[in-house]
């Protein structure tokens, strides 16, 4: 079976989305294992070549978001480093990472940090949902041990 093609450029629009996939993942400069679990997380699927268009649209979507495409409002006026846009399910985990943050004075470079060291991924909004439980666990632990460490110092 031959690939379809549109009649305006005589391509692939296959190709065309994994090429513009490809394109943003390495603007992103995502490794294998980040892009890898972007790709799970969005589709289900571990590899671009298993996409189907709809997958392959929500895949360039998403990877549009993390790249910062679109409506540039609200970025403008947050911290640098700050998560720019987080899924709905993840804002109130990131509203509590943001404030065990403010609390110990760090910034999200802090954040960004514990994501790469703990799960190898480069940003904190690109986390699943339970890798950020994992995360907000260890700033509470921290948070209680520090709390606890300068109540035996007075």
């Amino acid at each position: 079976m031959k690939p379809r093609r549109t009649r305006a450029t005589g391509k692939d629009p296959r190709k065309t989305d994994l090429a513009r996939i490809h394109m943003l993942s390495a603007q992103l400069k995502l490794d294998d294992d980040t892009y890898r679990m972007l790709l799970e997380r969005v589709t289900g699927s571990r590899s671009s070549k298993d996409l189907d268009e709809t997958q392959r649209r929500d895949v360039l979507r998403e990877l549009s978001r993390l790249a910062g495409d679109g409506d540039r409002g609200a970025a403008q006026t947050a911290l640098p480093d700050a998560p720019k846009r987080v899924r709905a399910e993840l804002r109130a985990m990131i509203g509590k990472v943001s404030a065990l943050l403010t609390e110990r004075k760090l910034g999200w470079s802090y954040a960004h940090g514990l994501a790469q060291r703990m799960f190898q991924t480069q940003r904190i909004e690109w986390l699943r949902a339970d890798q950020l439980h994992k995360v907000v666990a260890a700033l509470s632990y921290d948070h209680a041990r520090r709390a606890a460490r300068n109540t035996e110092a007075k």
